[in-house]
């Protein structure tokens, strides 16, 4: 890339801090450390034209869990760690929040629904029973009962007659989210360079120098924000994960508002005014979405559709409108990577499909290695 005098001089000499990936985590970051050094000059390296990844991909629920997933987590995990995860999450959605305010997010606190299909009925009468174990581990954090479970009352076919209700999950809008973070960063002073893929960074003693596509710098630190697609530059145990999306045109007297989990949460869905927002599937073919690659499956896409015409809106003519995949960050544990990996080379992430509820504390924790 042919550079001017300016340019260099402008946007990339005397760099203090490079951020890789400006999503959630990647701006969040760059947003404390403004905080923190108010003179400090800030860029964030970007290699899509909007932010990559799932940060604007994503289906916009504010939520931390449902209550199979929960349950699920304590088979893996010690009860301490399970409390840890959920008050992480739950600490990070009060952190977007309170950095992008409701209305800007607006964010509608409908609820969170789990339903359960007949044909796994042992999984309902796992949750069932073991509701008022999950709401007593999660007192502490809630002071309140979470979990409940309600009539089925949305007219979902072949699913049992409750559904579980969790009365703290809301909903957001994730470009509305998404822009109001892009224009703090900017208003901020904050440099955000597009296009720009990373492909190299390097050190010395004091500073790392960054290769991309189009130009090397040197910066005093770099923080490394780009979760589902961290393999290509750093060696820690986060793994590409793709969820693949689908949302109807609108639909005529529409009854279903809320966030619905499914089958432990591998399949979710909601309203989006008059629409239906539906994604999922991964574990359909674990390998196969294990990709860093953009796009939809036959497999997936067709399941997808399949549900939707004879679970959540049986009986109900419906077009889809448009198709949308994004990649997440996943590993063989919950918990995000937050780490110094070298002198001046520092990352923040696998989020582990839970970017909206911890995107803004693992920035923020990120920000704070420093």
């Amino acid at each position: 890339m042919n550079l001017s005098y300016w340019e260099i001089k402008t946007w990339l000499t005397n760099v203090d801090f490079t951020v890789v990936g400006s999503g959630i985590v990647g701006l969040s970051c760059a947003l404390e450390l403004r905080r923190k050094y108010p003179q400090a000059k800030i860029i964030i390296l970007e290699k899509g034209m909007l932010p990559q990844g799932a940060s604007t991909k994503n289906a916009g629920f504010a939520c931390f869990g449902s209550l199979s997933e929960i349950i699920d987590d304590l088979q893996n995990h010690s009860e301490e760690e399970v409390i840890d995860l959920v008050a992480k999450r739950v600490n990070g959605l009060q952190l977007l929040r309170k950095t992008v305010g409701d209305r800007q997010l607006d964010y509608k606190p409908f609820g969170g629904y789990e339903l359960f299909l007949k044909n796994d009925e042992s999984l309902f009468l796992k949750c069932k029973s073991q509701k008022d174990t999950i709401n007593k581990l999660l007192k502490p954090l809630f002071y309140e009962e979470v979990f409940s479970f309600k009539p089925n009352e949305f007219g979902f076919n072949h699913a049992v007659e409750q559904l579980s209700f969790n009365q703290f999950e809301g909903q957001i809008d994730t470009g509305k989210m998404m822009d109001a973070l892009l224009k703090k960063a900017q208003s901020s002073g904050i440099k955000i360079l597009n296009n720009c893929l990373v492909n190299e960074i390097s050190e010395n003693n004091d500073s790392a120098v960054i290769k991309t596509n189009n130009f090397e710098i040197k910066s005093n630190k770099v923080l490394i924000a780009t979760n589902g697609f961290a393999s290509q530059l750093i060696n820690q145990k986060v793994a590409p994960a793709r969820a693949q999306v689908l949302i109807t045109k609108p639909i005529k007297n529409l009854h279903i508002k809320g966030t619905f989990h499914l089958d432990k949460g591998y399949y979710y869905f909601r309203n989006i005014e008059d629409r239906i927002l539906f994604g999922g599937g991964r574990n359909l073919d674990f390998k196969g979405e294990e990709t860093t690659e953009f796009g939809q499956t036959e497999l997936i896409q067709e399941k997808l559709e399949d549900l939707l015409r004879t679970t959540i809106i049986p009986n109900i003519d419906f077009e889809i409108d448009h198709r949308w995949s994004g990649i997440m960050g996943v590993g063989n544990q919950k918990k995000s990577i937050v780490k110094q990996i070298s002198n001046n080379v520092f990352c923040g992430v696998r989020l582990g499909g839970m970017g909206v509820a911890i995107g803004s504390l693992v920035g923020k924790e990120l920000a704070d290695l420093l």
